[in-house]
């Protein structure tokens, strides 16, 4: 089983999301919290693109993984790689805990610490380009010549 997914394009939410569900439903946790992230309709952008750094993602995911298991819980992402149109999906992350409380707290630090820590890339679409949303990016901790 795998708990951190990659697929080429727009995510197929319910496939996911179900298959999530279908796989921990008997697992014993009294919670399958998820979060589905869409992409929005802005600044005359068509959808996003996105490039991923794997090794650096299953790096960081691994120590989330070990954080959430300290909490008899366990982090599932998918994440998009390339294009991504407008009003679907890019991202999903779920916890599964044994508690509501917890579930509900590690969710909101992992995807606040996913937006800040990830190796991914993100561009907007524009016309058929990808452009860099360095506005919208955040440089990843010890990365770069001078850090």
């Amino acid at each position: 089983m795998q708990y951190l997914e990659l697929y080429n394009g727009s995510l197929p939410v319910e496939k996911i999301t179900n298959n999530w569900y279908n796989d921990f439903k008997l697992s014993n946790y009294g919670a399958i919290i998820t979060f589905v992230g869409v992409v929005r309709d802005e600044n005359g952008i068509d959808g996003l693109s996105f490039d991923i750094y794997e090794p650096i993602l299953n790096s960081w995911f691994d120590s989330w993984q070990q954080k959430a298991k300290k909490q008899n819980a366990i982090v599932l992402m998918a994440h998009s790689r390339g294009d991504v149109l407008n009003h679907t999906s890019s991202y999903i992350s779920a916890i599964c805990s044994p508690q509501r409380k917890v579930g509900l707290r590690l969710i909101d630090e992992f995807v606040e610490d996913f937006k800040a820590s990830a190796p991914i890339w993100k561009y907007d679409l524009i016309d058929g380009k990808r452009v860099y949303a360095k506005d919208r990016s955040t440089a990843i901790q010890g990365a770069g010549l001078l850090s």
